[in-house]
């Protein structure tokens, strides 16, 4: 059974939420998300609270019922709270900048990376003297927001020898020991 799928989603205050054939559609103050269900997916509202239901008890049904329940609750939470993703570049002289929705990153390469964001992802970047750079994401898709900051991490993943790298905030990177000098 499927603990995941079986849990209501409650909708907050503010969250508009609709049901059109297989389509459905959560509207917030943050913006609107639809996802799309299998014919095996049903959802209905009742009592301020979304309940997910299965038709059969196929294995591909089950998968889907707690994935569409979670994918529906990630889109209720984005439209009403947001998501956040931050990202932290360590290594001598790496620098990160924004003009709108133009990230311009120095990370030790021979040329400056410019990074375009999609419109649904607000982007801020902190340079504090004495600390790393922090590019911070945000948006109502959750995920967009973390394919972006995959994106973002790709272009430069953090080392196991220094640590120099973009990495997530709080993210713990696996360390080597380096050579050691023979005698």
């Amino acid at each position: 059974m499927s603990r995941i799928g079986k849990a209501p989603i409650t909708v907050p205050a503010g969250v508009e939420f609709t049901v059109s054939g297989n389509l459905v559609t959560v509207k917030g103050k943050l913006g609107e998300l639809s996802q799309e269900l299998p014919n095996t997916i049903s959802v209905k509202l009742e009592e301020g609270e979304l309940n997910v239901t299965r038709a059969n008890e196929e294995k591909q049904t089950k998968a889907d019922h707690g994935l569409f329940r979670s994918l529906i609750a990630n889109m209720v939470e984005g439209v009403s709270k947001g998501y956040e993703k931050r990202l932290e570049l360590v290594g001598v002289g790496y620098r990160a900048s924004n003009q709108g929705q133009k990230l311009d990153l120095a990370l030790g390469y021979s040329h400056n990376i410019l990074f375009e964001l999609p419109t649904e992802v607000k982007i801020t970047t902190e340079s504090v003297k004495g600390k790393n750079p922090i590019v911070i994401l945000n948006s109502h898709d959750k995920q967009l927001v973390g394919m972006v900051a995959a994106k973002i991490r790709s272009l430069r993943k953090p080392e196991p020898y220094k640590g120099k790298g973009v990495k997530y905030v709080g993210e713990y990177i696996r360390r080597k020991a380096g050579k050691t000098a023979a005698k």
